[in-house]
C-alpha cells in the first residue's frame, strides 16, 4: 500500500513538472509572437527601395570596389616607381658627389696653373731688364774688356811688368816698384817705354768708344754702343813726406805721364766724349788713396803709382741711348760726330 502511494506520488510530480515546462514554452512563444507583432507593426513600405535602384547601387558599389582595387594596384605601382626613382636619385647623387670631387680637383689644378702663370708673369716681368740698366751693364762689360785688352797687350810687351785691373774693374793699375822714384815726378827711364806703349795701344782702342774726327765705331769692337766719358790718368804717392807736397807731386806725376803719352800719340786729346770734351784728363790724389800698407817698402812702392781709370758715360734716360748709338754710327761712315 505504501509502495503504491509512493509510485503515485512520483507520477504526480512528473506530471506537475511537465505542466510547468509546457506553460513556460507557451509563455515564451507568446512573447515571441508579441515581438513579431511589434516589429510587423513598425514595418513600413517607405523603408524599402526599388529593386532597380538597389541593383544600380549594387553595381555602383561593385564599380567603386573595382576602382578602389585598381587604385590600390596603381598605388603599389607608383610606390615601386618611387622606389626606383629614389634609387636612381641616390645613384645620381653618388655620381654628383664623384663629379663634384672631379670638379674640385680640376679647380685645384686650374688654381695651380693660374698661380704658375702669375709666377711666370712675375718672372717675365723681372727678366724684362730696363733698357737703361741693360745699357749700363753692357758699358761696364765693355770697360772691363778694354782694360783686359790693355793689360794683356802690356804683359806681352813687358812680361815683368806688374800691372793689374783694380778691384772695382774700372782702372788699370801699375804696381811693383812704381813708375817714379820717391819724391820725383819724372818717369824713370826704364819705365817710360811702358807709358809710350800704353799711349799707342789707347790710340788703337779709343776710336771705337769715342767721338771726334779720329773716331771709327764698328759693331765688332763695340756691339753695345758704349761710349767713354773720361780716360783719367791718376797720380798717387806713398805716405812719405808732407801731405800737401804729396798732392802736388801726384798731380805732377799724372801730368808727366800725360805729356809722355801725347809725345807718342798726340791724337789722344782729340778723342771726344758724348759732351764733345776730350776724354783724356789728369788728376792727383797724393797719399789719399793707398792700395797697400805704407808701413812696408813694398806697400810704399805700390802706392807710388799711376792708375789709368776709365769712366763710361751714363745716360740720364733710356731715350738718350738712341742718340748715343746714332752718334757712334756716324763715325762708322767717316763723319765727324760731336
Amino acid at each position: 500500500m505504501r509502495g503504491g502511494l509512493r509510485t503515485r506520488y512520483r507520477e504526480e510530480e512528473e506530471e506537475s513538472a511537465f505542466v510547468s515546462m509546457t506553460d513556460m514554452t507557451v509563455s515564451f512563444l507568446f512573447i515571441v509572437i508579441l515581438l513579431l507583432a511589434y516589429f510587423a507593426q513598425q514595418y513600413s513600405e517607405n523603408d524599402t527601395v526599388a529593386r532597380s535602384i538597389y541593383e544600380k547601387v549594387d553595381k555602383e558599389r561593385e564599380e567603386v570596389d573595382k576602382q578602389w582595387k585598381e587604385a590600390q594596384r596603381n598605388i603599389i605601382l607608383l610606390q615601386e616607381a618611387i622606389r626606383e626613382k629614389e634609387k636612381i636619385i641616390a645613384d645620381l647623387q653618388d655620381q654628383l658627389k664623384d663629379k663634384q670631387k672631379e670638379i674640385d680637383e680640376l679647380n685645384k689644378q686650374i688654381q695651380a696653373l693660374r698661380d704658375k702663370i702669375r709666377q711666370l708673369g712675375e718672372l717675365k716681368r723681372l727678366r724684362q731688364v730696363d733698357p737703361l740698366e741693360a745699357y749700363l751693364a753692357s758699358s761696364a762689360s765693355q770697360r772691363r774688356r778694354i782694360l783686359e785688352r790693355l793689360r794683356d797687350q802690356l804683359k806681352i810687351d813687358f812680361p815683368e811688368l806688374d800691372v793689374v785691373i783694380s778691384e772695382e774693374t774700372d782702372a788699370l793699375r801699375f804696381q811693383g816698384d812704381g813708375l817714379f822714384d820717391t819724391g820725383s815726378s819724372t818717369l824713370r827711364s826704364d819705365r817710360k817705354p811702358i807709358v809710350e806703349t800704353l799711349a799707342s795701344r789707347l790710340a788703337q782702342i779709343l776710336p771705337c768708344y769715342t767721338l771726334g774726327k779720329h773716331a771709327r765705331w764698328s759693331v765688332d769692337c763695340n756691339p753695345g754702343h758704349a761710349i767713354i766719358e773720361a780716360l783719367q790718368i791718376e797720380g798717387h804717392t806713398d805716405s812719405t813726406g808732407d801731405f800737401t807736397a804729396n798732392l802736388t807731386l801726384s798731380t805732377n806725376r799724372a801730368n808727366s805721364t800725360f805729356t809722355t803719352m801725347l809725345e807718342r800719340a798726340s791724337e789722344l786729346v782729340e778723342f771726344l766724349n758724348f759732351r764733345g770734351q776730350p776724354v783724356l784728363s789728369v788728376a792727383g790724389y797724393g797719399q789719399m788713396r793707398p792700395v797697400k800698407d805704407n808701413s812696408t817698402k813694398e806697400g810704399r812702392d805700390t802706392n807710388r803709382r799711376v792708375d789709368l781709370r776709365i769712366i763710361m758715360y751714363t745716360p740720364s734716360w733710356s731715350e738718350e741711348i738712341e742718340r748715343i748709338r746714332a752718334a757712334l754710327e756716324l763715325t762708322r761712315l767717316g763723319e765727324i760726330a760731336n
